[in-house]
């Protein structure tokens, strides 16, 4: 599928996902825009929220309705490299050695609570997430495209986690927020149980979403649209200049509230997040409002705060509301 033909039949496409997906998953259309968004943008997604709010059900579905092989790590403290990208097996028969690759090697992996492995793992996993290649021993091996990492981690659990380096967290595309079903969702998850798990069938395939992703690079960003990006991430470093003001605990300006704003890495993965943002309302141009409603999933863990801003409350939410509210949209 050329670059044209997946443009128009897009939006077939992604309306065909989501209704496979919905046979299976309650609500969560953020979550599941967030992996379609990650998928077609080439990046990765990092999920926050509490157990139980269908994140492993989520990837999983996604991946049977996308065609594509899953699979699930566990992250746990005593979990080695090895065991993320495969290790060398001595075969005595034919006195050699033959790679046994680790499960790294499937289109989409979950990396159940990832901050609970030591550094060793996140260095495997950074070169895997970058580079789309794994090295075992002296052998380097391409992994599968497309290829995804949706990583999640518990806010609530500190005990036993290890922060993630600032380079693989900003190798993320976007961190959503997973919250808790309302209560019309929460009634239907009730009235689901028991019934079993329906069969979802396969809607598309990795051609397609090859030529999805290569259609989302085409979606048009005219030029206002992108210097309005690349302003919002320059106020996350000079939020005095873009006059963003703070709320909470009282008004003031932002300047100092954080420490470290966010990288040009983060211009480029924010207007890849909005022409896959258009590609999936069935547009071929980005508008403002795409870029605002992908900015904070972009933005929100690129920033660090500074110390006083920390100590009298201020969260990044408020921090990202202010410089949205700021610059000046186009």
């Amino acid at each position: 599928m050329n670059a044209h033909d997946a443009m128009d039949g897009a939006e077939v496409v992604v309306k065909a996902l989501r209704e496979e997906i919905a046979r299976v998953l309650v609500g969560q259309e953020a979550l599941v825009d967030g992996l379609l968004i990650g998928l077609l943008s080439g990046g990765h997604v990092l999920v926050e929220g509490v157990p139980g709010l269908a994140k492993t059900t989520a990837v999983r579905t996604l991946a049977q309705v996308l065609g594509l092989g899953f699979r699930r790590i566990q992250f746990t403290p005593d979990l080695l490299p090895s065991d993320l990208v495969g290790t060398p097996i001595f075969v005595p028969e034919g006195q050699r050695f033959e790679v046994h690759k680790g499960p790294v090697f499937s289109p989409v992996v979950l990396a159940d609570e990832i901050n609970r492995a030591p550094a060793k793992v996140q260095s495997a996993l950074l070169e895997a997430m970058e580079e789309r290649q794994v090295t075992i021993g002296d052998q380097t091996f391409p992994l599968p495209e497309p290829f995804l990492v949706m990583a999640t981690q518990n806010p609530i659990d500190l005990e036993g986690t290890y922060a993630l380096p600032e380079a693989q967290v900003d190798r993320f595309l976007l961190k959503l927020q997973v919250h808790y079903p309302s209560a019309a969702e929460e009634l239907e998850i009730v009235a689901r149980d028991g019934a079993g798990t329906p069969e979802v069938r396969a809607v598309a395939n990795p051609e397609q979403i090859l030529g999805l992703r290569a259609a989302a690079g085409q979606v048009h960003a005219a030029d206002p649209v992108i210097d309005y990006a690349v302003r919002l991430v320059r106020a996350t470093r000079e939020p005095d200049l873009a006059g963003a003001v703070l709320e909470i605990p009282e008004r003031r300006p932002a300047s100092g509230a954080v420490a470290v704003g966010a990288s040009p890495r983060a211009s480029i993965f924010l207007c890849r997040a909005a022409r896959a943002r258009a590609l999936l309302e069935g547009r071929r141009f980005v508008t403002p409002h795409d870029v605002k409603r992908v900015a904070r999933d972009v933005l929100r863990h690129r920033l660090i705060l500074s110390y006083e801003a920390e100590a009298d409350g201020i969260d990044v939410e408020e921090v990202l509301r202010a410089l949205l509210a700021a610059v000046e949209t186009p």
